[in-house]
């Protein structure tokens, strides 16, 4: 009386595809909500300067981001070498940053129009008056709240 036959071949059982379909929506789920999308892209490059004091911002959404630095070399032979001013997606000039806030106090709730901030992302090379043309324009068209961008110091 033996328990294993040996003249019998034992097939072997079906994989189990029905837990499947939920671990790759969760998978999904998990990279959809992690995921950060870049909103404009950068056509300048910025070395943001070297700050003692800093300090976090609270509500990113409210923030509206002028660059302000020499074009990115897939792009120097169009523009130049020379600090630039982008905008969204474009290069643009001081005259444009009233239209560029209009349109970003626009984009925002009612409410949230008091709490937005322009937030200045200049290279640590590029001269002052550029940015002081740019903060005199944010003067004139009452954005009031500026930040500058830059990382923490050793």
């Amino acid at each position: 009386m033996s328990m294993f036959k040996k003249g019998e071949k034992k097939e072997m059982p079906a994989i189990a595809s029905g837990s499947l379909s939920d671990i790759v929506f969760m998978l999904l789920f998990f990279f959809m909500v992690t995921t950060q999308m870049r909103e404009t892209e950068n056509k300048v490059v910025v070395r943001i300067p070297e700050a003692s004091e800093s300090v976090k911002l609270e509500r990113k959404d409210l923030a509206s981001y002028i660059n302000i630095g020499a074009p990115i070399r897939r792009l120097q032979a169009q523009y130049g070498n020379e600090p630039r001013i982008q905008l969204n997606d474009s290069f643009k000039t001081v005259d444009d940053i009233r239209d560029f806030v209009a349109a970003e106090r626009d984009s925002k709730s009612e409410n949230d129009r008091a709490f937005m901030t322009v937030c200045i992302r200049a290279d640590q090379d590029v001269r002052m008056g550029t940015i002081t043309d740019v903060k005199q324009e944010l003067r004139r068209c009452s954005a009031l709240k500026i930040m500058y961008s830059a990382r923490k110091g050793q």
